[in-house]
């Protein structure tokens, strides 16, 4: 089979599916709303969307090979515990029928950023605690778990908290291709963020968006390796770019991409540090975060999980970054789309990507509308190493 990047429309919000040539399938964050259980209402109902994209095990549980939430704001998050089976394996119910997840990817810094200004939703809380058992359960086994209780740590805790937990750990900037305790062939991960407390001097950096987990995949396709770069970073905002462009600018490589999904739903605070809604056409780009998010390869896809992307005052979505974004794909003949307007405003579906051996493809192309970014002029996006 290929492997296939599909984007969910969930409006100003976050789920998507990364399925593998080997099969398996990693959920990034989900935004499942209750509006779409009313059959009057025009929500879309992605559950039943990615529904329809898995397979049941052994013991007809329907499952998702790994689950990870960016980070712990709603839209990120919403309907974990209605879909989702969270508790030990045994526990499962046929009878509630919620997606068993064999494997929990999560970044302890996510959940230390939380606070009082930043509170976490019960979802959220959910999450956290699910993954805390999990890793629980891997010191008492001594590191034998089975699916339903295993993880990924992402990025080392502080004070040392997990340097009992080298079996499940990634650190920051290290390339991994396990998945469910085995080694997947048609995936490579490197993990870009979240940076450690050390690398941030404002606190305003210790934010949940700020904390998001940053991940650069390369996918097989055909058969053949790296056919595929697919760069996420959840609601990570100008200062994560700008530091992530400081730390990595001689080795920029590692910041390429086929596939971008971009931060904080075309966000322009991703970009700049200045307002749209106050400084509009005057607000300044920050060239090194830019940079981060320039380094496109040929013909490359630039995607907005967002509402439609209106010229108004809105952020997210902002037009003004959607125009810095059309412009970065322009330079190397790519498109930028947004999901909420595939293949129309009115009927968004389901905005996938193939990756075959020539490449990636968006199918049924023929239903989306092109992208004025082909003709779009303006500054083009650095080289890439």
């Amino acid at each position: 089979m290929n492997a296939n990047i599909s984007f969910f429309p969930v409006g100003n919000g976050d789920m998507t599916l990364v399925t593998t040539e080997s099969g398996r399938r990693i959920l990034i964050d989900l935004n499942i709303r209750s509006a779409a259980d009313d059959p009057d209402d025009a929500t879309p109902d992605v559950a039943r969307l990615l529904g329809d994209r898995l397979t049941k095990d052994s013991d007809g549980r329907p499952f998702v090979d790994v689950l990870l939430v960016s980070h712990p704001d709603e839209d990120h998050c919403r309907g974990l515990r209605k879909h989702f089976h969270l508790g030990p394996p045994s526990e499962w119910s046929a009878k509630a029928d919620k997606i068993f997840v064999r494997e929990i990817w999560s970044s302890p810094r996510v959940f230390r950023r939380a606070s009082k200004n930043n509170p976490l939703c019960d979802d959220a809380k959910a999450f956290n605690r699910e993954a805390k058992r999990r890793v629980q359960r891997f010191r008492d086994a001594w590191g034998f778990v089975d699916d339903g209780d295993r993880v990924l740590i992402l990025g080392e805790d502080e004070d040392g908290k997990t340097d009992d937990l080298t079996g499940i750990l990634i650190k920051l900037d290290d390339e991994f291709s396990r998945v469910c305790g085995s080694t997947d062939p048609s995936l490579k991960a490197r993990l870009l963020g979240p940076l450690p407390q050390d690398d941030v001097a404002d606190g305003e950096l210790l934010s949940k968006n700020n904390s998001s987990t940053i991940l650069r995949f390369c996918l097989k396709g055909g058969g053949i390796p790296d056919k595929c770069r697919f760069l996420t970073g959840g609601d990570a905002e100008v200062e994560i770019w700008q530091r992530l462009w400081q730390r990595h600018k001689y080795r920029k490589d590692w910041l390429s991409y086929h596939l971008l999904q971009t931060p904080h739903h075309c966000s322009w605070r991703s970009l700049s540090y200045d307002s749209w809604s106050e400084g509009g056409e005057e607000a300044e780009v920050c060239e090194e975060a830019r940079n981060a998010l320039a380094q496109a390869l040929g013909g490359a896809s630039i995607v907005a999980s967002s509402k439609p992307i209106k010229d108004d005052d809105d952020d997210p979505p902002c037009i003004r970054a959607k125009k810095e974004y059309e412009t970065i794909v322009a330079g190397v003949n790519g498109a930028f789309r947004c999901v909420g307007e595939y293949p129309s405003e009115t009927a968004p579906a389901v905005l996938e990507f193939e990756v075959t051996r020539d490449g990636l493809r968006v199918k049924n192309l023929a239903n989306i509308t092109p992208s004025p970014s082909r003709s779009a002029v303006g500054r083009q996006p650095l080289g890439h190493g």
